[in-house]
């Protein structure tokens, strides 16, 4: 979800410059800064970002130049000068102590031109226009991270693959330690006493307790989904879940394992899954 577009233009004596920044974000959270020119358009800006951006912290920024000599006409200077000169004579007169008399000035009526000049929508739709175009930019940046996010997931889940294929190599040894365990432990009681049937059972009991060829099954399953759906549209949320079930699958078949061998296996594919997770948060 991290991004950044910038786009910019001109229009008649403006410059006009848009950035939007945007990280991660379970939803759409904007924050606009916009100039008081631009301020009765932050309905229609607001709705252009939300049709285009899904989701993500989005830091959203106008800047206006000028690019000509504007004429200072926020203060009526004549006007201004006449106030001036009007208290302080007063304040004279009455042998008042000095005060102020920017700050009276500022406050008396015409002195300021509050009015703000009416855009033209040839000025609007250049705006609205620019806002398209930088969420077109975020959106250009964000597929790059996309793409190269996707060739980390394809390869993240290729290594933990590999793991888990790897683990068939130890079951049968481990089934093998698992039985030689028992038996040594049972003759060191040195009970006459033991049936051999119910040894056997409870044996196979035990050793069927350790077997991980389920989980082996639904964790391969999870990695062919994950893959699946990484290259559908926004399957960030998605992806996160099915990033939790794949942890539950290695989860046990760590608990399970009893294998010193297959143990490391599981703490490497955790790692890669702790990778994947990590990226995840950056995906729509």
């Amino acid at each position: 979800m991290t991004g950044f577009g910038k786009s910019n233009g001109v229009f008649e004596s403006k410059k006009v410059s848009i950035e939007i920044r945007s990280l991660n974000s379970k939803g759409l959270d904007l924050n606009v800064k916009i100039p008081s020119t631009y301020r009765e358009l932050e309905t229609d800006i607001r709705k252009i970002v939300v049709e285009n951006l899904d989701r993500g912290k989005v830091d959203l920024g106008i800047y206006i130049e000028s690019t000509a000599n504007a004429s200072n006409d926020l203060i009526n200077h004549v006007l201004a000068t006449k106030y001036y000169h009007e208290l302080k004579s007063i304040n004279e007169q009455w042998n008042e102590k000095p005060s102020d008399y920017l700050a009276l000035v500022l406050k008396m009526p015409d002195v300021l031109n509050q009015q703000a000049p009416e855009l033209s929508e040839a000025e609007k739709g250049f705006l609205l226009d620019l806002m398209k175009d930088a969420c077109n930019k975020l959106h250009d940046f964000r597929k790059t991270e996309g793409q190269a996010l996707q060739q980390e997931f394809t390869n993240r889940i290729g290594e933990i693959r590999s793991l888990l294929n790897a683990i068939a190599n130890y079951e049968q040894e481990r089934v093998i330690t698992v039985k030689e365990r028992l038996t040594k432990a049972l003759k060191e009681l040195e009970t006459k006493s033991m049936d051999d049937n119910r040894l056997e059972q409870e044996m196979i009991f035990y050793i069927e307790k350790l077997d991980v060829s389920e989980e082996k099954m639904r964790l391969a399953n999870h990695l062919d989904y994950f893959l699946e759906t990484m290259v559908t549209p926004l399957s960030g949320k998605k992806l996160g879940f099915i990033a939790q079930e794949i942890g539950r699958e290695i989860n046990t078949l760590g608990s399970k394992s009893n294998h010193a061998e297959m143990q490391k296996l599981v703490v490497e594919m955790k790692d890669k899954l702790e990778k994947i997770k990590e990226q995840v948060l950056n995906t729509l």
